[in-house]
């Protein structure tokens, strides 16, 4: 199945629909277990389009046994909302974002420390491999279950209504809007930056007046949040990458016979790794997209922004901060940083 860039980016614009598009086929029986499934997103973006496929699924192969309602759209809540929803068992399912999950389990924002990954095969060789791991066990131990397999949202990139962003140089003094996030903060103040955090509702007006130059989000992000109107220039810097754990309330998960567990974790890890090749797809579609309506995009040279962490203590103060088994698998990926 192909997700085109238009039927994403319809779908990021419109209003929430009814549950009922997301309702799986029904059974001559009623289900024994239903799975209550909550995320941000809209039902036209990738996540929600492949939970659909992992909901069909996993009614089909357990015979109407099961069935897992999923609710997009914040239909729920904010991710604070379904976070608590799903630590007190009203949602089975969440998908939150690793900054997000942070918030309980400050280990889950490794994965954001500033230019770690390279590329998406490092990514991927830590996430699938020791970093995930030792997340997920973090994560279960606030009695909280992750599957295995991690959902993409991106890399994130650097835009500017001033100057192009060529290398760490250019960040002295820059006013650049950053998430809520101690980690965000700490990096760009670390670049010689001037971040300030700001909801991502007063991003747009924000740049309008010039009360912040830059910001840094996804291609898909900037695209339907129409950034390109007050920025300029954009340096694919892949400076963070973000992803979504697909987690469950631990005693619901535990709870469940083996059979079920062995159907839904198939179903949905197999339907994240359909997911990653969507947003692959969508980030190449969405960067010519952005050209057209005259952004700019250079390349730029990470390896300075690296050197000036390191100078800043970056590197050392999170390296203290995630503990030396964590960071330790994180390295034995990406190369050394700290």
């Amino acid at each position: 199945m192909t997700i085109s860039r238009r039927t994403l980016l319809k779908g990021l614009g419109a209003a929430p629909a009814a549950i009922s598009l997301f309702s799986i086929p029904r059974y001559a029986h009623a289900a024994e277990i239903t799975l209550r499934y909550g995320n941000n997103l809209p039902l036209s973006h990738p996540l929600n389009i492949r939970a659909k496929e992992a909901a069909d699924r996993i009614a089909k192969e357990t015979n109407g046994r099961v069935e897992m309602l999923i609710f997009p759209a914040n239909q729920l809540g904010g991710d604070t909302d379904m976070l608590s929803q799903v630590r007190n068992g009203a949602l089975t399912f969440f998908t939150p974002s690793a900054l997000v999950i942070a918030t309980l389990v400050p280990v889950a924002a490794i994965n954001a420390v500033g230019f770690a990954f390279k590329d998406y095969n490092q990514v991927w060789a830590a996430m699938d491999g020791p970093v995930g791991a030792f997340v997920r066990k973090a994560i279960a131990d606030s009695r909280l279950h992750a599957l295995e397999t991690m959902w993409d949202n991106g890399f994130r990139q650097m835009t500017t209504s001033g100057a192009p962003i060529q290398s760490a140089d250019s960040m002295k003094g820059l006013k650049i809007r950053v998430p809520v996030s101690p980690i965000s903060i700490s990096m760009f103040s670390g670049l010689g930056a001037a971040p300030a955090s700001l909801q991502f509702s007063e991003v747009y007006t924000a740049l309008q007046t010039k009360v912040v130059d830059a910001q840094e989000n996804p291609l898909p992000i900037i695209q339907v949040a129409k950034l390109y109107e007050v920025q300029s220039s954009c340096a694919l810097t892949n400076h963070i990458w973000d992803g979504y754990w697909f987690i469950a309330n631990g005693r619901q998960w535990a709870g469940m016979p083996a059979d079920v567990q062995e159907v839904v974790s198939r179903a949905i890890n197999e339907a994240g790794l359909k997911q990653r090749e969507d947003i692959k797809t969508l980030n190449e579609s969405v960067q010519t997209d952005l050209q057209s309506k005259g952004l700019s995009f250079n390349q730029c040279d990470t390896d300075s922004f690296r050197a000036k962490l390191r100078e800043a203590g970056f590197y050392k103060e999170w390296k203290q901060k995630f503990g030396p088994e964590a960071w330790g698998h994180l390295e034995s990926v990406v190369g050394t940083l700290a």
